[in-house]
């Protein structure tokens, strides 16, 4: 138990002045001490070397339309950038960006009249007294019906400010997340010759794409797939500048094109030392 009795504490950093003092005049030079040496430098070896990250292979997955020239999805793999698709699992990451987004679709445009914007004359309802009922004022009073509102909601700007290398830590995060529950796929091309909708959603059926987004990183999306994969549910096509985390969190399975993929590389990989991929 705490004693009763209060005690005045000195100020700390008097007190660490005084031992030091009394230290400088008492204890000699680490120099003049015989028999011990300065310490050595530590040099460049002895410090912390970045691990090396080993590559993601994956496997193509079946074109659309299948082509001679293509190459076969059962022979073909590709090498990921390990620092864009092997990042730790940040569940915080995510929800920052998840709110983020989702605070940009807020309109805000929700609006109240308080009771000097309710129309009407500033004439006092009942006199003061005397009539054995409440004071009150005119007739925009918030306590009468179809008075003003008080406290009611004014347009407002919900939007939220994240940094960008979080959402881009993010994106990471998402794509890692994706890869670890095999639900990224990868293709050679997206593309589809006519705009003709049912046949494009007889072969989405064969691939077993349903729930999927399809991610093309070509300049100029083909037409004929825009066409055709508007009118199918539960599949969309999108470019890798328009993916949001918010996306790829949604969407059950993600495949994109090996032009998307590069995009993801070259914008949000890092310098870090990898394991050098085997020649073929």
């Amino acid at each position: 138990m705490l004693s009763s009795t209060r005690c005045r504490i000195a100020n700390p950093l008097r007190l660490f002045s005084r031992h030091l003092n009394a230290a400088s005049t008492s204890v000699p030079h680490v120099e003049s001490l015989p028999g011990l040496s300065q310490p050595e430098p530590i040099t460049a070896s002895d410090a912390k070397v970045a691990p090396i990250l080993e590559p993601i292979y994956l496997a193509l997955a079946p074109t659309l339309t299948p082509k001679a020239a293509d190459p076969q999805p059962a022979d073909s793999l590709i090498v990921l950038d390990p620092t864009v698709f092997r990042h730790p699992i940040r569940t915080d990451i995510l929800h920052l960006c998840v709110t983020h987004y989702l605070d940009s679709l807020r309109q805000g445009s929700a609006s109240t009249k308080t009771r000097g914007e309710v129309k009407g004359s500033g004439h006092k309802v009942r006199p003061q007294k005397g009539s054995g009922k409440a004071r009150i004022g005119d007739a925009q009073n918030p306590i009468l019906r179809g008075g003003g509102v008080a406290f009611g909601p004014k347009p407002r700007d919900f939007s939220t400010k994240l940094p960008r290398k979080v959402i881009e830590m993010g994106m990471r995060v998402a794509l890692s997340s994706k890869i670890r529950d095999e639900k990224l796929g990868a293709v050679a091309r997206l593309a589809w010759p006519s705009g003709k909708t049912n046949p494009l959603s007889r072969r989405i059926d064969e691939l077993g794409w349903k729930k999927t987004l399809l991610v093309t990183g070509e300049e100029h999306v083909h037409v004929g797939l825009q066409r055709a994969i508007r009118n199918i549910p539960m599949v969309s096509l999108t470019t890798p500048d328009k993916l949001t985390v918010y996306e790829v969190l949604k969407w059950q399975r993600i495949v994109m094109d090996i032009k998307a993929l590069e995009y993801f590389e070259r914008t949000l990989g890092k310098d870090i030392p990898t394991v050098a991929v085997p020649p073929l």
